[in-house]
C-alpha cells in the first residue's frame, strides 16, 4: 500500500476500514480458494502417510521436472548452463547437485531473471516481502500454485489443530491496520471475506491488553495466528492484569521460532494450545507441528538440504538450510540460500501421531530482539518498514536508548534520499516519537554463522523493567 493509500485508509472510520479490508480479502479470497480446494485438501492428508518409499519417487519425479525446466524456460538459470557450457562443463542439469548455492542478491536484484517465459506477470500473483532481514524480494505465482500452497496451510495448519478456514480467527500482524498514535479501540478491522479479525500488533501495551481480550471474545474467535512475540505480549498482558477468561482452541505461530517460555505463558493466559509452523514467502520449505510436537516438513513445498560449509551435514547435526522449491515451478529457485540455519531428524525416528512426513529437529535463525517504545509498548517484527519500492539490499535496526534508533542500511543501485526519510517515517509510524538516525555503510557485519540480526535491543533491561511497571494502571 503506498504511503497516500496508507493515510487515506488511515481517514476513514472504523467500519470503513473493516470494509477496506473485507474488499481486500474478497480478493484475496479469489486466489487462495476455489472449486479444487477440498480435493487438494484431501490429496494433502492422504499423502501424509505414504511411506518412505512413495515420498522418494515422488521427490524424484518431480525434482527431474522442476530441473528440466528451470535449465531451459527460465532465463538465469538458462543463462548460466549456457555459460557452463561454452565453458566445457558437461555436468548434468538432472542432478541437483550439479546447481550451484544460490543466494538472495541475484534474485533480489533481478526477481524477472527468475520467471519462466512461457508465463506471463499479468496473469500471476504479485508479492513483495522484505524478508526477514530486510532484504525486499519479487515474486509471482500461478492460481493454481496460490491454490496449492493454502491448501496445504488448511490441510496442515488448520486442519491438524481442529480449525478451518471456515472458523472465526484472529490474527496478530505487522500491517498498520490503525495509526499508531491511535490510543483508543478498534486496534483492529474486521475482514468479512477470510473470517479474519486482523489486529495491529503496534498497540500491544500492557494497558491496553482488555480491549484486545474482549474483541477475541466478542468477535467469537476460535483461533489465534501471529508472531510467537506478538501473542507472548498479549498473554503477558492478560498476565499482569489477572486475565485468564479467554478460551481459545490454538494459538499457531510463524516468522519466529516458539520460545519455551513464550509457549508457558500463551498457553496459561490464553488457554490454548501453541503450535509452531515454519515458511517463508519464497514458499521453498514449510513444515507445521504436530501434536506430538514434532516439526513435520512438507515435501511437496520444497528439497531441504542441510549442509555445513560446502558438504552436507549428518542427520541430527545443526547446519544451514539450502531449499530447493518443488511448488512453483513457474519460478523455480534452486538450491536456495535461506539464511537459517536447522537439523533433520535422524531418517529411524518415527512420530508418534503416525504421520510419514519427515521432521525437523529445530530451527535457528528468524529470533528477532523486540524493540520498546517510550512508553513500554513492545515492537516485534519491523520487517514492513522496508516493504514497497526501497532501493536497499538489507537492514539492521538498532535501539541505542528507549527513544534512540539507529538504522544501517545497504543502500542498492538508484538509492534516495527518499528511502532513507521512508525508514525514519515507518519507524517513527510503528515505535512514536523516538529519534531515528539513518546511516548507510557498505555492508552490516555478520555473526559467526553468517547471518546478522536484523533487529537489536540495547536497552538497559533495568529500564525496561520500570518502564513496564509503569506502562501497568
Amino acid at each position: 500500500m503506498t504511503s497516500w493509500m496508507l493515510r487515506l485508509y488511515h481517514g476513514l472510520p472504523g467500519p470503513g476500514r473493516s470494509i477496506a479490508a473485507t474488499l481486500r480479502g474478497m480478493y484475496l479470497r479469489s486466489w487462495r480458494y476455489g472449486p479444487e480446494t477440498e480435493r487438494l485438501v484431501a490429496e494433502a492428508q492422504e499423502r501424509e502417510h505414504w511411506s518412505p518409499e512413495t515420498w522418494d519417487r515422488w521427490r524424484d519425479t518431480r525434482l527431474a521436472q522442476v530441473l528440466e525446466r528451470a535449465a531451459t524456460r527460465v532465463p538465469y538459470y538458462r543463462d548460466q548452463w549456457a555459460a557452463r557450457r561454452r565453458k566445457g562443463d558437461r555436468s548434468s542439469w538432472g542432478l541437483l547437485e550439479n546447481w550451484p548455492i544460490l543466494e538472495k542478491e541475484p534474485l533480489r536484484r533481478n526477481p524477472l531473471a527468475f520467471l519462466a517465459d512461457d508465463r506471463d506477470v499479468r496473469t500471476l500473483f504479485h508479492e513483495h516481502t522484505s524478508g526477514t532481514s530486510g532484504t525486499p524480494i519479487d515474486l509471482w505465482w500461478s492460481r493454481s500454485t496460490v491454490r496449492t500452497w493454502y491448501a496445504l496451510f488448511e490441510a496442515r495448519w488448520r486442519n491438524w489443530y481442529g480449525v478451518t478456514r471456515h472458523d472465526r480467527w484472529a490474527i496478530l500482524g505487522g500491517q498498520l491496520v490503525t495509526p499508531v498514535r491511535q490510543r483508543r479501540p478498534p486496534f483492529w478491522v474486521w475482514n468479512g471475506a477470510l473470517n479474519q479479525l486482523y489486529m495491529s500488533s503496534y498497540h500491544l501495551a500492557p494497558s491496553l491488553t482488555p480491549y484486545y481480550l474482549d474483541a477475541l471474545e466478542r468477535y467469537r474467535i476460535k483461533y489465534l495466528f501471529g508472531y510467537s512475540s506478538a501473542l507472548y505480549a498479549l498473554a503477558e498482558g492478560a498476565r499482569v492484569r489477572g486475565l485468564d477468561h479467554l478460551r481459545l482452541r490454538v494459538a499457531i505461530t510463524n516468522a519466529e521460532p516458539a520460545l519455551d517460555y513464550q509457549r508457558e505463558a500463551i498457553e496459561t493466559w490464553l488457554r490454548c494450545v501453541v503450535r509452531e509452523t515454519y515458511g517463508m514467502a519464497e514458499i521453498v520449505a514449510a513444515a507445521g507441528e504436530c501434536e506430538a510436537a514434532r516439526l513435520h516438513l512438507w515435501p511437496e513445498v520444497g528439497l531441504v538440504e542441510v549442509v555445513t560449509g560446502t558438504e552436507p551435514a549428518p542427520r541430527g547435526e545443526l547446519g544451514e538450510l539450502i531449499c530447493t522449491g518443488l511448488l512453483n515451478d513457474d519460478m523455480p529457485l534452486i538450491r536456495y540460500r535461506l539464511g537459517d540455519r536447522g537439523a533433520l531428524t535422524a531418517e529411524s525416528v518415527r512420530c508418534s501421531c503416525g504421520r510419514t512426513l519427515p521432521t525437523l529437529t529445530c530451527i535457528e535463525g528468524r529470533t528477532d530482539d523486540v524493540l520498546y517504545t517510550p512508553e513500554g509498548r513492545p515492537v516485534g517484527r519491523l520487517d514492513p518498514v522496508f516493504k514497497g519500492q526501497l532501493a536497499i539490499r538489507e537492514a539492521q535496526v538498532i535501539q541505542e536508548a528507549i527513544n534512540v534508533l539507529r538504522v544501517r542500511y545497504v543502500p542498492a543501485e538508484g538509492a534516495r534520499q527518499a528511502d532513507a526519510q521512508s525508514i525514519v517515517t515507518g519507524l517513527q509510524a510503528r515505535m512514536g516519537p523516538v529519534r531515528v538516525i539513518v546511516e548507510q555503510v557498505e555492508a552490516i557485519s555478520r555473526t559467526p554463522n553468517g547471518k546478522f540480526r536484523s533487529v537489536i535491543c540495547n536497552v538497559d533491561p533495568d529500564e525496561l523493567q520500570r518502564l513496564a511497571l509503569r506502562a501497568i494502571p
